[in-house]
Formats: structure tokens, C-alpha cells, sequence
């Protein structure tokens, strides 16, 4: 009984330290836009999906049930997580269901949308 205890513990641990995922720099961010090598998944819900995403984010909020048939075959593809700026963790919930899935290169873009704006980047909005 003692070893079921202390597998299952240790399988809970290991489980909590599995989802660590790397962050992305805007200029490997921008490079990875450029060569169309990259899926985005803003995590910012849809009203501040509608007045400015990096373009050709996924709104997390409302695709995520449809996030399989959204991503590509290609399980090693980059996959960008982001949210509002550094101090928001919700990205992580879309990092998450992409690993779910079975995507293996899952990265953070830790500026988010606010630091891509502060860049002075372009934006894309839904009217």
C-alpha cells in the first residue's frame, strides 16, 4: 500500500513540474511570423481579441474546443502562447491544451499583447 502512496505522489510531483515551456523573444517571434512557421493563440478573451491581436492569432476563447482542428498535422510545430504582458499567467491554459494535444515546441511570448504594442508592431482587429 505504501508503494501505490508514494507512486501516486510522485506521479502527481512529476506531473506538476511537466508543463515548463521557454519563452520566445519578439525578434524570434517576428522571424517565425515572417517565414509563416508559427501558430499564435492569444489568451486575452474576445473583446481585446477584437481591438488588437498580433495577426494570425487564434482567439483562445473562442476556438478552444475547436484547437485540434485548428493547429496543424505537424505535432513539432512552434505553437506561441501569449496573454496581456508579463505579469498574466493565463497563457498558460492555451500552452497546456497545445501540449495536451501533443505539440512538442510550446513557447511563451512573455511580452504579450501589450509589449508587441508598445513595439510599435502591427495589430490586427475584428470589426
Amino acid at each position: 500500500m505504501k508503494s501505490v502512496i508514494l507512486s501516486l505522489l510522485l506521479t502527481i510531483c512529476a506531473s506538476g513540474f511537466a508543463a515548463e515551456f521557454a519563452d520566445i523573444s519578439k525578434e524570434d517571434l517576428n522571424k517565425a511570423i515572417e517565414s509563416k512557421s508559427v501558430v499564435l493563440i492569444d489568451v486575452n478573451g474576445s473583446d481585446s481579441f477584437k481591438a488588437g491581436h498580433i495577426p494570425g492569432a487564434i482567439d483562445f476563447s473562442t476556438k478552444k474546443e475547436e484547437l485540434s482542428k485548428l493547429l496543424p498535422a505537424d505535432k513539432s510545430t512552434l505553437v506561441v502562447a501569449y496573454c496581456g504582458g508579463p505579469a498574466c499567467g493565463a497563457w498558460k491554459s492555451a500552452a497546456t491544451a497545445v501540449e495536451a494535444l501533443g505539440y512538442t515546441n510550446v513557447k511563451h511570448f512573455k511580452g504579450g499583447i501589450s509589449g508587441w504594442k508598445e513595439s510599435g508592431a502591427k495589430v490586427e482587429t475584428v470589426h
